[in-house]
């Protein structure tokens, strides 16, 4: 049975496992694949994927969110990382993360990630696997989907036509299905789409991104909010707050952008670099 924990949930079968551990504050889970989401496409992705492979979900941001991040393996177990691509690499969130995560009990287990993206990942699957490699483990599959386009925080990036959007969401799902029998056999293969300029993209643009481009203070809401609190729920860090009938942006921002693809007036912008821009949140979700 898939159990998805979404921001703010605790769901009792979850809570039914924790195993408090004498001396140590923190808790055992039995779930192995760990998803981040934004705007939604590798939510969607994760759910697919959890179906098929029955295991259960774990949302990152609520599992950082707990005392300490430690995780049981059952034997045979296999373990997945689903996360979209930023400016070419992994979400730091999802590397703090790894950082943070322990596996109990790991030995030989299958362990892959899905990244959903625009159109490719360059040298991420070599940064998610420096990352993992760290904490002793190793990568047994990658996979790269295709999915709609989100970014729009630079100039000349903005979310894909409604045809092209739907032509893309169509496609994937064909993919997937090839994706999750590897899984299901535990095959030892990688099929990720690096792209022209893979070094550039990911050893110079994508740390030039996670230092300058997640930056919170250029949100704002226009006169068009209605104060309907929508980008306050979807913000999976908890970052955004209500003051006087308007959101406002704390510090802990991971430029996911949801906040601004889901505001139905699109009052949300990010200082001028979002005007005349589109919206796009994964509809199956």
């Amino acid at each position: 049975m898939s159990v998805d924990y979404k921001e703010g949930e605790h769901s009792n079968l979850v809570t039914s496992e924790f195993h408090h551990i004498v001396g140590a504050a923190f808790f055992i889970y039995s779930s192995m694949i760990f998803y981040f989401s934004g705007t939604g496409n590798s939510k969607w992705l994760a759910k697919q994927v959890s179906r098929e492979q029955g295991e259960q979900l774990v949302f990152i941001p609520d599992a950082l969110r707990e005392t300490d991040c430690s995780f049981s393996l059952k034997e045979g177990e296999k373990i997945g990382f689903i996360f979209p691509i930023y400016s070419w690499g992994p979400p730091p969130i999802v590397l703090e993360f790894i950082k943070q995560l322990t596996l109990m009990n790991y030995g030989d287990h299958y362990l892959f990630f899905v990244c959903s993206c625009g159109d490719d990942i360059g040298l991420a699957k070599e940064v998610f696997e420096e990352a993992i490699a760290a904490k002793g483990w190793n990568c047994n599959a990658g996979f790269s989907m295709i999915m709609p386009n989100n970014y729009v925080l630079f100039p000349g990036f903005d979310v894909d036509s409604k045809e092209l959007e739907q032509k893309k969401l169509v496609d994937v799902i064909s993919e997937l299905v090839k994706v999750n029998e590897a899984i299901a056999s535990r095959t030892n293969v990688f099929l990720c789409k690096k792209g022209g300029f893979p070094f550039i993209k990911t050893r110079i643009i994508y740390p030039l991104f996670c230092r300058y481009g997640i930056e919170p203070k250029k949100f704002y809401a226009t006169d068009a909010c209605v104060g309907c609190k929508r980008c306050v729920q979807v913000c999976p860090m908890k970052n955004i707050e209500m003051a006087e009938g308007r959101p406002v942006w704390k510090k802990n921002c991971t430029s996911c952008l949801a906040c601004y693809h889901i505001c139905p007036k699109q009052a949300v912008q990010y200082g001028k670099i979002t005007v005349k821009k589109g919206q796009y949140f994964n509809p199956n979700i």
